[in-house]
């Protein structure tokens, strides 16, 4: 298991915010736990010196992608990068320095899964530079993958025939317990142990980590199987909850 950085990005600058306050065109109910004064590339170049590979950018709406391409080429093929992405851009991501692109909505359309739109991924960036975001919430006794700001309830449940199957089309998984997404509240603890037992690809958990403690909890309950990121608890995002160097000593403790 790893911690795995990140650099959200709203309106060109590098954020933390929490993200079930997301939504088109409704700037007041945003919640912004931070926003910083520093460029995108300056987290990137942190994150090269220490090592710290598959991280993620992510695109949250548009006016993003010069701030964004400013990350990767500060860090060439050690983020992966997401939001907006779609079969005619993906490439481009990819010879921009993305080590991976990150999709959701290009595959999810009407609160069902758009087979061919997943297919034509994989045929024009393969596989193995996939990855595909199923950050969910929960409706009664299941989580159900979000699209659209995280505001869009999909059919789709996260189980374990739905991962077994989407795990044929990607490399690796990127999921927000979006309930719990950038409020420092703690892990979504029931997702985290579903993930450990059935996800059998490499998955990064999002959402909720608060502490050092928190990090070692995903391990314990994800069964070392789960990397998980941490956003708006961390020093470098205004956070008081762990500090970026801890985070990267436990990294150094886990062989990563």
């Amino acid at each position: 298991m790893k911690f795995r950085p990140c650099i959200d990005l709203h309106h060109g600058r590098v954020k933390q915010i929490v993200g079930s306050t997301l939504s088109d065109g409704q700037q007041e109910s945003l919640t912004t736990n931070f926003a910083s004064d520093q460029p995108a590339s300056h987290y990137a170049e942190m994150y090269k010196a220490d090592r710290l590979f598959g991280g993620h950018v992510i695109m949250l709406g548009p006016g993003n992608e010069a701030a964004a391409t400013e990350a990767l080429q500060a860090f060439p093929q050690g983020l992966q990068v997401g939001g907006g992405i779609t079969a005619d851009n993906a490439a481009h991501w990819l010879d921009l320095g993305a080590s991976a692109v990150i999709v959701t909505s290009a595959v999810f359309k009407d609160g069902v899964v758009h087979e061919d739109r997943l297919a034509e991924l994989v045929r024009r960036v393969g596989k193995d530079r996939l990855v595909l975001d199923l950050s969910c919430r929960k409706k009664g006794d299941a989580y159900y993958i979000v699209t659209d700001r995280w505001q869009k309830f999909t059919q789709v449940a996260i189980s374990a025939q739905s991962l077994e199957y989407f795990a044929g089309h990607c490399c690796e998984f990127l999921i927000h317990a979006v309930d719990v997404e950038g409020k420092c509240g703690g892990i979504e603890e029931e997702l985290t142990f579903l993930l450990g037992r059935f996800s059998p690809i490499p998955t990064t958990y999002a959402g909720g980590v608060k502490n050092l403690a928190d990090l070692y909890r995903v391990k314990e309950l994800g069964l070392n199987r789960l990397d998980a990121t941490i956003g708006s608890a961390l020093d470098i995002f205004g956070g008081t909850g762990i500090t970026y160097a801890e985070a990267v000593a436990f990294n150094r403790q886990e062989g990563c």
